[in-house]
């Protein structure tokens, strides 16, 4: 099920939404959903990443690579 939202913005913006779907071959709205689902993602990736910032600065122990794969047996 879809919900329709209606936003204002400058003139400038909605030009600029118009050329950038234009050039991806895309609908505005298509585009739009599509600028929206990446920023969300953005910042769920951004949340995460801080989260294992604090952790890291609370000193859980982090490994490298290649400490995985020595540990593992997978280094040879």
């Amino acid at each position: 099920m879809n919900t329709r939202v209606t936003l204002s913005m400058p003139e400038e913006m909605h030009h600029l939404i118009l050329k950038h779907a234009a050039e991806a071959g895309a609908a505005p709205d298509a585009y739009m959903i599509e600028v929206l689902e990446q920023h969300l993602e953005d910042l769920h990736d951004i949340a995460l990443a801080e989260a294992a910032l604090e952790r890291i600065k609370q000193g859980e122990r982090i490994y490298t690579l290649e400490e995985v794969k020595r540990e593992l047996g997978l280094g040879d």
